[in-house]
């Protein structure tokens, strides 16, 4: 920590390594203004989540996860970080005018990104420091903040937020039931082909801002589907299909995939991930290890004939077993319900499961509830 330029102001060096790496050619980023956005947000993030784990907590940690944050920082300015149960809002800005604070709309109107506090931080990348000089809460963004139909962003003046930041640092230690939210509107229910569609138009990568060439709540609909959103993100980039699971089977896990846990397995060689599965099935299986309450659990994807697979959740502690409650469900690649689609465990049991029947090309969606750490969501193509 640096010296305070103002009493209220927190200032926070910007880690050396984190300096380094983010000067380095990103190919990660299909134009220079995300590849800029994302820059900013990596210097923010560094310097700020090691105050967080220092000072308030070891457990902070990014949402969802560390590897979804370029499919982020390609569309919106922001990080996301949990701190205990409550969402951090980190909004970077590398301008030296602090008379009000900018937050896009997407941190503030998709249900399942709005944050509890949104922190206003401003980065320094040449002399290394970050300053966080204000914060405000949810409720405070959408009651008191104005709305810029344009950049599609809620700003609060410099007086309307709070600027010291020890009266959060108490806030989260002292009122952890603080209300921060306030109501707002449900996105639509985005049919898979207008997706598909959206997708298809908005991965043309001279679109520099796709977050502004359709109607909010249809991107905010989009992106909200964590699948939609590192689909069109990879399609940006001129990836190819990267969740394929019959090309997993056949040529190994896209790198992408890898990188978050999954991977493929012998049956007969994995001896313990093969218990209970019948000498029928193919040798080949994918797996993808999950910490729910913190325990290891294992995903299983195995096929069973050419159309039908199952998906089958397994304690990973030798003869532990899934407790009562947990359920393993099943959705389309638009997020909708089908027959037969959720297994749960009434009590205590080995393992559950879910057979399915797909077509080609036919897009699932797996959910589990406790929900798994650093879960977000993916559309397995078949």
């Amino acid at each position: 920590m640096l010296t305070f330029a103002n009493p209220t102001d927190l200032i926070l060096e910007i880690p050396n390594t984190t300096r380094q790496q983010a000067i380095l050619p990103n190919k990660s980023f299909s134009n220079s203004y995300s590849r800029y956005q994302a820059y900013i947000n990596e210097l923010c993030l560094s310097a700020v989540l090691q105050w967080l784990q220092e000072d308030l907590t070891p457990q902070a940690k990014i949402w969802p996860n560390t590897t979804a944050l370029s499919s982020f920082w390609e569309f919106v300015n922001g990080t996301a970080v949990i701190v205990d149960s409550k969402k951090l809002i980190l909004v970077p800005q590398d301008t030296i005018d602090l008379s009000e604070f900018r937050v896009p709309q997407e941190w503030v109107d998709i249900p399942n990104w709005v944050g509890d506090y949104y922190l206003a931080v401003q980065v320094e990348p040449e002399d290394g420091y970050v300053k966080i000089w204000g914060y405000c809460t949810h409720a405070q963004l959408k009651t008191k903040g104005s709305y810029d139909a344009g950049e599609r962003t809620y700003s609060l003046d410099a007086s309307d937020i709070i600027p010291d930041i020890n009266v959060l640092t108490l806030t989260l230690q002292l009122c952890p039931n603080e209300t921060t939210h306030t109501a707002i509107t449900p996105l639509p229910h985005l049919p898979q082909t207008q997706a598909q569609n959206l997708i298809t138009r908005l991965a043309n990568p001279e679109i520099i801002t796709p977050r502004l060439a359709i109607p909010f709540p249809l991107w905010g609909a989009l992106i909200e589907n964590g699948g939609w959103r590192k689909s069109l993100y990879q399609k940006r980039l001129g990836l190819p299909e990267q969740w394929s699971i019959l090309q997993w089977l056949e040529t190994g896990i896209s790198e992408i995939a890898e990188n978050i846990g999954w991977g493929k397995l012998n049956l007969e060689m994995g001896a313990a991930s093969a218990r209970s599965v019948t000498e029928t099935q193919p040798q080949q299986t994918l797996f993808r290890q999950l910490e729910i309450a913190g325990q290891l659990y294992e995903l299983l994807v195995i096929p069973q004939t050419e159309e039908t697979w199952r998906f089958e959740l397994r304690n990973l502690t030798i003869a532990a077993t899934i407790p009562g409650g947990f359920k393993l469900r099943l959705l389309t690649e638009d997020l909708q319900p089908f027959p037969d689609n959720e297994a749960v465990a009434t009590t205590a049991v080995q393992s559950i499961f879910v057979d399915v029947a797909l077509e080609p090309g036919e897009g699932i969606v797996w959910e589990i509830e406790p929900l798994p750490e650093n879960y977000d969501r993916e559309i397995l193509r078949f």
